[in-house]
């Protein structure tokens, strides 16, 4: 059975620069590259992901009016999600982020939040329909949190499984904290919400307690190259990563995350095989550079 899958999140339009070394404060410098701009955002990232794996996918998100985000709709329509709820904000740009890098690959990232910012829970009200057909609603945190909160209550009031990924990283309030079902982050996410640094399998237990008590019913802390833990109530393990040479880390978290969703089942808790899966997805993204070009589809990923 395919997984109906709601996506709330965010549009970035990514801007590359190489340059040979960084300005100083009033120097002129020549750009050794100015690459074209590429599809990103969090939201996006888990969308593409999630319906590249085979979910039926939803992506609810905003844009501006400024015609920034629409090379990317084409990959939407391509990897077969429907876009009918991203919305168009008539005073905000779309979001962008400005990423230069050096020769010796460090590199500098500013976001412009824009239209991402702009989302509210009127919007999410818009796209009611969609969510309350669905099996499972995932957000991010590159939205604003009322949205987040105004989703998941839809959700919850019609058995829909909500899903979090606390990215990037920051302190969310009790009344999100107390609607999500799935809360999947990485260690240094975990250790912000719960004051427990993820050090070894105790402090994982200990963090995953943490989140059971507030409600979730799965906690799944990415660990990189360690692998992933998970815990239910009543169970836990760590399932070990695929053994690969990374190239470019860039959407193996949103990857990963689409993976999941679009193979768990939430009544058969098939979380070590959903969790492969998701996994062994991550690993073939992590293979190549980009962010959304790097996302594997469905038929290259096997257990």
């Amino acid at each position: 059975m395919t997984n109906k899958v709601v996506i709330l999140g965010s549009t970035n339009v990514d801007q590359f620069l190489t340059v040979e070394r960084y300005a100083k404060p009033g120097e002129t410098l020549h750009v050794e590259e100015a690459q074209k701009s590429y599809g990103g955002g969090k939201g996006a990232n888990q969308a593409i992901a999630t319906a590249r794996m085979k979910a039926d996918t939803t992506f609810i998100s905003k844009v501006g009016n400024d015609g920034l985000a629409q090379f990317m709709f084409e990959d939407f329509k391509a990897a077969g999600m429907n876009i009918d709820y991203i919305l168009e904000s008539e005073t905000e740009k779309t979001g962008q982020a400005f990423i230069t890098v050096d020769a010796q690959g460090q590199n500098t990232i500013y976001v412009y939040g824009g239209a991402n910012m702009a989302m509210t829970p009127d919007d999410v009200k818009s796209a009611k329909a969609a969510i309350v057909d669905a099996d499972f609603i995932v957000a991010q945190l590159e939205v604003p949190v009322p949205a987040i909160i105004e989703a998941f209550k839809v959700a919850r009031a019609a058995g829909v499984t909500t899903v979090l990924n606390p990215a990037p990283a920051k302190e969310i309030p009790q009344e999100l904290l107390e609607l999500i079902d799935v809360i999947v982050p990485n260690e240094f996410e975990a250790e912000i919400l719960s004051g427990v640094p993820v050090t070894d399998e105790k402090s994982m237990a200990q963090n995953a307690d943490y989140f059971l008590s507030l409600g979730a019913k799965v906690v799944i802390i990415t660990l990189g190259e360690q692998g992933t833990y998970y815990a239910v109530e009543n169970d836990s393990g760590l399932v070990p990563a695929q053994k690969v040479k990374a190239i470019d880390t860039t959407a193996a978290g949103d990857t990963f995350i689409g993976a999941f969703v679009s193979r768990f089942n939430m009544k058969e808790r098939n979380l070590v095989e959903a969790i492969d899966f998701a996994n062994k997805a991550a690993s073939l993204t992590v293979q190549k550079s980009g962010a959304q070009a790097s996302i594997p589809l469905a038929e290259e990923v096997q257990l």
